[in-house]
């Protein structure tokens, strides 16, 4: 009898297995030799966003990855430059209101003037439709996800041999997650109160 009731839970339990486990495991070693795909974890996808190993997804959901990487590079940056206490020279209205005026952090950032804050606004506004494109959102392509040069730009790139810049694209992949990860502790220590904490005196 009892053999008879475990065999029936185990039928039963079988019916909540996931149905397309080999569809999904062939999936996600369509993205496992992407670049970003590195050691300790290797392609990390808990969610199963890329599951179905669709190409343009994983394409778009890279080219936000490093746009946002390489914003928070700056903003964790220019976080720590306006902490050491170095600010624009001048006013930042016409009021009189110097930079230094404003702080950093969140207390910063409330502080701005509406105009100020309207313009920066408006300057990303113009560089996200109209500078920042590449393929992944609709720009002629380029040599990959996140390369923004338009054909206009270049920087030295071309003289690198392609195993340099396999390695400087997963640097620059790796220090955006690492940024991604230092602004949003940035943010958080500073709504605590307690971001100073972290500072060399």
């Amino acid at each position: 009898m009892k053999s008879a009731v475990f065999a029936a839970l185990i039928a039963s339990a079988a019916a909540f297995a996931p149905a397309s486990q080999k569809a999904s495991s062939s999936a996600l070693k369509a993205f496992e030799e992407e670049l970003g795909a590195q050691a300790p974890l290797g392609f990390f996808d808990p969610l199963g966003i890329v599951a179905d190993g669709d190409q343009a997804k994983f394409d778009r959901l890279r080219y936000v990855e490093i746009k946002h990487g390489r914003i928070c590079m700056l903003g964790v940056v220019g976080y720590l430059v306006n902490a050491a206490g170095i600010y624009l020279p001048g006013d930042i209205d016409y009021s009189g209101t110097k930079f230094s005026d404003l702080g950093y952090g969140w207390d910063a950032s409330f502080a701005v003037p509406v105009a100020g804050a309207l313009q920066v606004l408006a300057f990303v506004g113009f560089l996200e439709l109209f500078v920042m494109k590449d393929s992944a959102n609709g720009a002629e392509p380029g040599e990959f996800v996140g390369d923004f040069r338009n054909g206009a730009l270049d920087f030295g790139w071309d003289s690198f041999d392609e195993e340099t810049k396999l390695t400087k694209r997963a640097v620059e992949l790796n220090q955006g997650r690492a940024a991604q990860m230092g602004m949003l502790a940035l943010m958080v220590h500073d709504k605590l109160g307690n971001v100073e904490d972290f500072f060399p005196n």
